[in-house]
């Protein structure tokens, strides 16, 4: 197989997926994550469904670069996303402005957003042509999976339409660190994998 075709066969899957309201899980810098198009209320609904997860919490989404991210209804012009672009790719999520309703934002007015450390990751996100959420892949109150295969056990017990692209293991760990920007200062609202000075 040549370089890239897995990828483009993984895509397909996932795309076919999507479309339908399933899930895609994938691997992030720590754990496995869960992913839908974060416009998609059945997809974002199916999540909260899977992870037992209560109405009216958001979910994150990364996107394989700001311009990406920026097809959802968040502010190209807010001070909180150049102070994120600076600093991405890495496991940093930023609250960013919302300029019109998100189904993954759960009628929030901001949404948590990054551009990943991991390249496969951002790979898989170009190839599909669409950001995705990235909540973590496990029950709520759960530890985050780390094995692909505890992952497809999981969800094919959920009943729901997915695709796992399946890396290995990950490397497990702190998760990303998450930050809101505040008069053009960061606050750390969860301690995780990058510093915040």
């Amino acid at each position: 197989m040549k370089p890239g075709e897995a990828l483009q066969i993984v895509a397909l899957a996932a795309r076919a997926t999507l479309e339908q309201g399933g899930v895609v899980a994938f691997a992030t810098e720590s754990s496995y994550g869960l992913g839908v198009d974060p416009r998609n209320a059945r997809g974002v609904e199916a999540i909260r469904r899977i992870k037992g997860r209560q109405r009216g919490k958001p979910l994150p989404v990364v996107g394989a670069s700001v311009e990406q991210l920026c097809e959802l209804p968040i502010d190209p012009q807010a001070p909180e996303l150049a102070w994120a672009a600076e600093r991405w790719p890495a496991a940093l999520s930023v609250l960013l402005p919302l300029t019109a309703p998100l189904a993954a934002s759960a009628g929030e007015s901001r949404v948590a957003a990054r551009v990943p450390d991991r390249p496969s990751l951002r790979e898989l996100l170009t190839a599909l042509g669409t950001p995705l959420t990235a909540t973590s892949a496990n029950a709520t109150g759960s530890p985050p999976l780390l094995d692909p295969r505890e992952v497809a056990t999981w969800l094919e017990a959920s009943g729901e339409l997915y695709c796992l692209a399946d890396e290995g293991s990950t490397p497990g760990g702190p998760p990303s660190t998450l930050v809101e920007i505040r008069n053009g200062t960061p606050r750390v609202l969860r301690a995780g994998r990058v510093r915040v000075d």
